[in-house]
C-alpha cells in the first residue's frame, strides 16, 4: 500500500473531511478483474480501510508527540536564554584597575514611572532621556590573581526586574564594589539607597529620595520633592521645585534653589542656600550658615560659625554658640549668641536679641513694628531709629561709672542716673511699641537716621 496524500471533498452539498487515500496494488497484468474475485476484492477492501485506520491512529500519535516535543523546546527557551545571559557574562574579560579586579556589565530593561537603585558603591543617574532605562555597571574585587577574581565574580549577579510601573536595579556588594551609571527616560519617582559611595542625580520629573552610607551627594533638576541623606559627605544641591531634605554625617551643604520648604543638617560643615520658596531651617554642629533669600521663616543653629540671613520675608529665628549673627532684612528677629557680636539691618516686627558677650548693632525698619528687646552681657549696643518708625525707648545700662554709658540722639529720651545703674526713657516719632535695652560693660547708642 503507497500513501498519496489528504484532501477535502464535498459531496451533495454535504461538508467532506479531511482523509488518507490508499491505492491496492493490481491483480493481473491487463488489471482487469474476474467476477469470481470479487469476494476476495471485498476482502481486500476491508483490509484497506483497516490499514487506513492503523495510519490515521499512527498520524495522531505522530502529532501528540510533535506538539509535546515542541512544548518542551518552549520549557527549555526561558532557562536557555538566562543561561546564555550567565555564560556571556561570565566570558566577561577582566581588567587590572590598580590592585582591583574589574569586570562591566551593560544591559536595558523597559521603561518604567518608578525606579529603585540598591547599589553598593557609586551611583550616577541622568533621568529625561531614551526610551528604556538602560545601565552600565562596573564590578570590582580585590584579589591577588586573575583566576581568584574570576572565581569571585562568577558568584556575584545582577537583578534587573519590572512590577507593574516599577522598576528594580540591585547591583553585587558584599566584596565586590559596584559603580552603576543609569539613563532613564521620564520618572515619577527615583529612590536610590547605595551603601557606600557618591550619588549624582538629574533631570528627574516627580520626587527622589536618595540614602549612602557614606559618600557625596548631588541632584539637580528634580521637579518634585527631594530627599537627601548620607552618612558623610557633602551636599549639593542644583534646582528643586518641591521640599528639599538634606541631613550628612559630616560635611557641607550647598543650595542652589528650593520651591518649598527646606531642612538642611550637617553634623559639622558649611550650610549655603541662594533661594528658598518656603520656610528653612539650618542646623551645623560647626561651621557658617548663610542664607541669601528665604520666602518665609528661617530658622539657623551652629555650634559654632557666623549666621548669615541677607533676606527673609519671615521671622529669622538664629541659635549660635559661638560665633556673630548677621541678618540684613527680616520680618522680626529671634536670636540667641553665647559668644559674638549680632547685626541687624532693616528689622521689621518682633525682636528677642542677646548675646553673652558681644555687641549690638539693630537698624529698625518701617512696618508692623511689635515690643522688643536688646541684652548683650558684655559689648556696646547700637539702634537706628528712621523718622517714619514710631516707638517707645526704656534703656537700662547696669555700668554706671559715668553718665556717657547712655548716649541718645533725641532730646526726650536722655540718661540719668537710677541707684547704681543708668536708665533713659521716652518716647521717639510719637511712641510706638515697646523697645527695652539692657547693657553691661559697654555704651548704648541711640541714634537718629
Amino acid at each position: 500500500m503507497r500513501l498519496l496524500g489528504h484532501s477535502s471533498a464535498r459531496s451533495s452539498g454535504k461538508r467532506g473531511t479531511d482523509a488518507f487515500v490508499c491505492q491496492p496494488r493490481d491483480l493481473s497484468a491487463s488489471g482487469q478483474r474476474h467476477a469470481s474475485d470479487q469476494s476476495r476484492d471485498r476482502k481486500g477492501a476491508s483490509a484497506g480501510q483497516s490499514a487506513n485506520s492503523r495510519v490515521r491512529s499512527i498520524s495522531a500519535r505522530i502529532g501528540i508527540a510533535s506538539a509535546r516535543i515542541a512544548i518542551a523546546l518552549v520549557s527549555l527557551a526561558i532557562p536557555l536564554a538566562i543561561f546564555n545571559q550567565q555564560s556571556l557574562f561570565a566570558q566577561q574579560p577582566l581588567k587590572h584597575e590598580g590592585e582591583s579586579w574589574v569586570r562591566t556589565y551593560t544591559g536595558s530593561i523597559p521603561s518604567a514611572a518608578r525606579l529603585r537603585v540598591n547599589g553598593h558603591g557609586p551611583v550616577t543617574l541622568t533621568a529625561g532621556v531614551g526610551r528604556e532605562i538602560g545601565y552600565t555597571v562596573k564590578v570590582s574585587v580585590m584579589a591577588r590573581t586573575e583566576a581568584e577574581a574570576r572565581r569571585m565574580l562568577d558568584r556575584e549577579s545582577i537583578h534587573a526586574e519590572v512590577h507593574g510601573d516599577s522598576a528594580v536595579l540591585t547591583t553585587p556588594g558584599g566584596a565586590a564594589m559596584s559603580t552603576t551609571v543609569i539613563r532613564a527616560p521620564h520618572l515619577a519617582l527615583a529612590s536610590i539607597s547605595t551603601t557606600n559611595g557618591a550619588v549624582e542625580v538629574r533631570g528627574v520629573d516627580g520626587s527622589l529620595d536618595v540614602d549612602s552610607g557614606g559618600g557625596a551627594l548631588t541632584c539637580d533638576r528634580v521637579h518634585g520633592d527631594c530627599k537627601l541623606i548620607t552618612g558623610g559627605g557633602d551636599i549639593h544641591v542644583g534646582e528643586v521645585g518641591g521640599q528639599l531634605r538634606c541631613g550628612t554625617g559630616g560635611g557641607h551643604i550647598t543650595v542652589k534653589s528650593v520651591g518649598g520648604r527646606a531642612t538642611l543638617q550637617t553634623i559639622g560643615g558649611d550650610i549655603e542656600a541662594a533661594y528658598a520658596g518656603g520656610p528653612l531651617t539650618a542646623e551645623t554642629g560647626a561651621g557658617e550658615v548663610h542664607i541669601a533669600s528665604a520666602k518665609g521663616t528661617v530658622d539657623a543653629t551652629t555650634g559654632g560659625g557666623q549666621i548669615i540671613v541677607d533676606k527673609a520675608s519671615g521671622i529669622v529665628t538664629a541659635r549660635n554658640m559661638a560665633g556673630p549673627v548677621r541678618i540684613g532684612e527680616a520680618a522680626g528677629v529671634s536670636c540667641e549668641s553665647h559668644s559674638g557680636g549680632i547685626h541687624l539691618t532693616n528689622v521689621s516686627g518682633l525682636m528677642r536679641v542677646s548675646t553673652s558677650v558681644g555687641s549690638i548693632f539693630a537698624s529698625l525698619m518701617a512696618g508692623r513694628l511689635a515690643d522688643s528687646f536688646l541684652s548683650t552681657g558684655n559689648g556696646d549696643i547700637t539702634v537706628v531709629i528712621p523718622s517714619n518708625v514710631g516707638v517707645n525707648i526704656r534703656a537700662v545700662n547696669n555700668m554706671a561709672d559715668n553718665m556717657r554709658r547712655i548716649v541718645s540722639d533725641f532730646r526726650q529720651v536722655q540718661a540719668r542716673l537710677t541707684g547704681t545703674r543708668l536708665v533713659a526713657e521716652g518716647a521717639v516719632n510719637g511712641g510706638g511699641p515697646l523697645l527695652q535695652i539692657n547693657g553691661t560693660g559697654g555704651t548704648i547708642f541711640i541714634k537718629r537716621q
